[in-house]
């Protein structure tokens, strides 16, 4: 087994954090896929989570807007704290929660609707109506998506006519129109060219200071260049979490050395 890192975090007043998880065991029936995960994420900040696949990045994302609610047989012990609620101890409304949490995903996945609906969709359902109240947030959502330019004279289009990098800033304007407080991204530029990634990277780099924002990804040099702070998990266990430059300039574990330099993984 790899030895893990027990200082993962500074002293720093409960407070100030925006996300804390504390001896997070998660199991799919009999086999258990989060091993005694625990990690503080400031506010206003971009945290990277890194390791080969299946090794538990994206099943840990989920924990934060209880997707994993929605797959059978899953057991989860330990602590969730989201602005120090306990999100799975406390009687709270899941449906309620959700809006605080926007969630991209691997692959852009824009409804069948126009542009403006797109970005309107999460507004109408929670009951606003007032025509100026839905055009002003989905204009600032668009601005705030860096997308407002290029769509602002065809926003009766389908969103389905937009390129794939479009698409994916849509799906990001559409999380954070309903102003969550936290935005978990599972790879949100696996799927893009060099040239849409480059703007998806330049946009979360700017959304921070908006949002606190999680973020999975496969591609350590875009960990290093958008994170505060990034987390290496390996076989469902944290193993190391510190300041992304010490990470991959100085790694406290071996482990961590060794995935960075591609000796596995």
């Amino acid at each position: 087994m790899v030895q893990k890192d027990n200082n993962l975090t500074e002293s720093i007043p409960y407070g100030l954090y925006k996300l804390r998880v504390k001896d997070l065991d998660l199991y799919y029936g009999a086999k258990q896929a989060l091993k005694g995960i625990s990690i503080n994420i400031e506010p206003n900040t971009v945290t990277a989570f890194i390791g080969p696949s299946g090794c538990g990045k994206s099943t840990f994302l989920r924990c934060f807007n209880r997707m994993n609610d929605l797959i059978e047989n899953v057991t989860i012990k330990g602590e969730v704290m989201v602005d120090d609620v306990d999100i799975y101890k406390n009687m709270i409304d899941v449906y309620e929660y959700r809006k605080k949490i926007g969630m991209v995903f691997q692959k852009p996945n824009p409804f069948p609707k126009s542009i403006f609906e797109n970005v309107a969709f999460g507004l109408r359902i929670n009951g606003e109506s007032s025509k100026s109240v839905l055009q002003e947030t989905v204009e600032s959502a668009l601005k705030q998506a860096a997308l407002w330019d290029e769509v602002k004279d065809i926003l009766n289009k389908s969103a389905l006519t937009l390129s794939g990098g479009q698409q994916q800033r849509l799906c990001i304007a559409r999380a954070i129109a309903v102003k969550p407080s936290v935005l978990l991204m599972d790879e949100p530029a696996s799927s893009l060219d060099p040239i849409s990634t480059a703007k998806i990277e330049e946009l979360i780099y700017q959304l921070k200071n908006r949002f606190t924002i999680v973020i999975v990804t496969h591609n350590m040099q875009q960990a290093a260049r958008i994170s505060d702070k990034t987390a290496f998990f390996y076989i469902g266990e944290l193993i190391e979490f510190d300041h992304t430059d010490k990470i991959f300039t100085n790694p406290s574990k071996d482990a961590t050395q060794n995935y960075i330099t591609g000796r596995f993984g």
